[in-house]
């Protein structure tokens, strides 16, 4: 095996890790304090190779995971990011481990509801002004334990942690930056939700009373690479008014006061679409709640402090017309600040304009009944 000689270098950077695949080396010699860049782990991780200090060397490779995908966690046995720092304090603070246990059951609970499959999902929570502890990448949610998790600045830098963090972190700290309010974000694939996402749809408001207080207006994101900048500036012009985004062709993110909160929204939304999907096989009509009675439940949404992109709205707008031929498959709405969402860009005009007229002639019936 062709190895590339990082010895001499305490910080691996990118370029580093790049040289090396260039050349050929499957492993890495680095030494035993050696600090890898997130984007350093990633090429070891996408490139899968093996880690070596220069006292296991001649022994075998050191790496922190085990077979095919063992370059997937690229921290070296007895490397740890940060250790001796400030965050290595703050990682065992009293707070962060509460926190820790938290992020931990969550993720236990997304894998029991095969919410994420394989390593796939995320959860993070704000802990600092510039401190996010978070999921590391290639790590099942059902296998989740607190020493596997790592701490990461708003920039995505790894502050501390044995393993790297997840690649995705990038679109949850695009969550924190335009949500003061926002402390804890979890990202998941609950198929039923997902099957919305991977259609560019969402669907109706106003038939069942937990979805419109703690979901309720829901946006579509257009699709980006995963783990890439672009793909997480695609929800930042629907967070601030939506606490829950379809993914294009991904999955969904939530994000809420605390980590929890953002799970509950999780199962929220998944067994609304799931309800929903059976309701439709039933042969009759789903009866939406009144407008008037939905009002009330974005009066109690706003109490809680809860986003929605209808507050504000006559009560006309607050529910979506549904189509007897296509009841639970809607076009977004507007997305934030008049924004129309990408994943509609490309809707038939025609549609939209019988949208529009449906939605005019329900009012008219209402006023004139």
């Amino acid at each position: 095996m062709k190895s590339a000689d990082l010895k001499g270098l305490k910080v691996i950077c990118a370029e580093d890790v790049e040289a090396a695949a260039r050349s050929g080396a499957k492993e890495l010699l680095v030494r035993e304090n050696a600090v890898f860049t997130p984007a350093a782990q990633d090429l070891v991780s996408t490139h899968q190779m093996k880690l070596s200090t220069g006292a296991a060397a001649a022994a075998g490779p050191a790496t922190s995971g085990t077979g095919a995908y063992g370059a997937g966690a690229p921290a070296v046995t007895g490397a740890v990011v940060g250790a001796g720092t400030q965050w290595e304090t703050l990682f065992h603070s009293p707070e962060a481990e509460a926190i820790k246990a938290e992020i931990v059951h969550a993720g236990h609970k997304l894998w029991a509801r095969q919410y994420v499959d394989g390593n796939g999902g995320n959860i993070s929570y704000r802990i600092g002004e510039d401190a996010v502890i978070c999921t590391p990448t290639l790590i099942s949610k059902g296998d989740l334990t607190p020493q596997d998790l790592c701490i990461v600045d708003l920039k995505g830098n790894q502050l501390y942690g044995a393993r790297p963090r997840t690649s995705e972190i990038l679109l949850h700290l695009e969550i924190y930056k335009a949500v003061p309010a926002a402390k804890g974000v979890v990202h998941c694939h609950p198929p039923h939700a997902t099957a919305y996402a991977i259609t560019g749809r969402v669907p109706p408001n106003c038939v069942i009373p937990e979805y419109e207080v703690f979901v309720g207006s829901i946006a579509v994101s257009h699709y980006e690479t995963p783990g890439t900048q672009k793909f997480a500036e695609t929800v930042v012009p629907y967070v601030r008014t939506h606490n829950t985004v379809l993914l294009g062709n991904h999955g969904i993110v939530c994000w809420a006061d605390t980590v929890t909160h953002a799970e509950w929204y999780a199962e929220v939304v998944e067994t609304y679409c799931h309800t929903l999907l059976i309701a439709s096989q039933l042969g009759a009509p789903i009866s939406q709640i009144p407008a008037a009675k939905a009002t009330d439940l974005l009066a109690i949404k706003q109490k809680l402090g809860i986003p929605d992109a209808r507050f504000g709205l006559d009560e006309c707008q607050v529910c979506d017309v549904m189509k007897p031929e296509t009841p639970i498959s809607l076009p977004p709405r507007p997305g934030a600040g008049g924004l129309k969402p990408p994943a509609a860009e490309g809707e038939d005009m025609e549609s939209l304009v019988q949208s529009v007229a449906d939605a005019v002639l329900a009012a008219l019936n209402k006023k004139s009944s």
